[in-house]
């Protein structure tokens, strides 16, 4: 996953140089870098250092700064719990991007971050049915028409993150209770099961996690190698404070 974080596979050559070289800092080139971005939005596809780019530059450039691209990075970033990626974005936004922006019109992140920012707490704490529930909520119907709905694939991007929660804390789990993660229910729920090769019994309606690294508990024996020498002066000290 580290690899991937650093240079994603769907990365072109241009970005790639953009993202890795000194050119990163060159004002010039944000509308490149806003253009991938919204290129990830369209194809599902993701990559945070590129993102973290077009922050660095707004930071550097006020004037440059673009409140939309702004909280469609954060919303990128919301799907890559419990990875930092959310708070990296977070810690490049300041108050001079806010005042920067355009006067006649309203800067819509003030009233949106802390809304995004709930939303990734729940998701980093794996408190997945709170998050769909406020998600579906009334109070963010703007954010879902306006913004994440916009988004190609991040209702499923929110599931993937509960999905490798599941995976590394669980091997069986009760098909009601994963539905609730999911926010999925009938053949829907059944039909994403089945993508995932996970196996579910009619009649208990028990889904069974294949075994993996993280949710295989594995005794660990410590042994320990004491010479004698060693043993001796463990023994001499404990006579000499008696």
């Amino acid at each position: 996953m580290t690899s991937e974080w650093l240079t994603p596979p769907t990365r072109s050559d241009v970005i790639e140089d953009l993202v890795s070289g000194v050119d990163r800092y060159n004002p010039s080139n944000v509308g490149i870098l806003e253009d991938y971005l919204y290129h990830q939005i369209r194809s599902e596809e993701y990559d945070c250092l590129a993102n973290l780019a077009i922050l660095k530059l707004y930071q550097f450039n006020p004037d440059l700064y673009n409140s939309d691209v702004a909280i469609n990075i954060l919303i990128k970033a919301l799907t890559a719990s419990p990875l930092p990626d959310f708070n990296l974005c977070i810690s490049l936004l300041d108050e001079r991007n806010a005042s920067a922006n355009n006067a006649d019109e309203p800067d819509p992140l003030p009233s949106i971050l802390p809304v995004l920012k709930g939303l990734h707490n729940l998701l980093y704490r794996c408190r997945f049915p709170a998050f769909w529930e406020i998600y579906r909520s009334e109070e963010l119907e703007q954010l879902r028409d306006n913004y994440t709905v916009e988004v190609a694939g991040f209702e499923n991007a929110v599931r993937a993150v509960a999905i490798r929660a599941v995976r590394a804390t669980f091997t069986r789990i009760s098909s009601e209770r994963l539905a609730t993660y999911l926010d999925l229910s009938g053949p829907e729920l059944t039909t994403y099961i089945q993508k995932l090769d996970w196996t579910i019994d009619a009649s208990t309606s028990v889904v069974t996690v294949p075994p993996n690294p993280d949710n295989q508990i594995e005794a660990t024996i410590v042994q320990e190698t004491v010479t004698l020498p060693q043993l001796t002066k463990v023994i001499a000290h404990s006579i000499l404070k008696v």
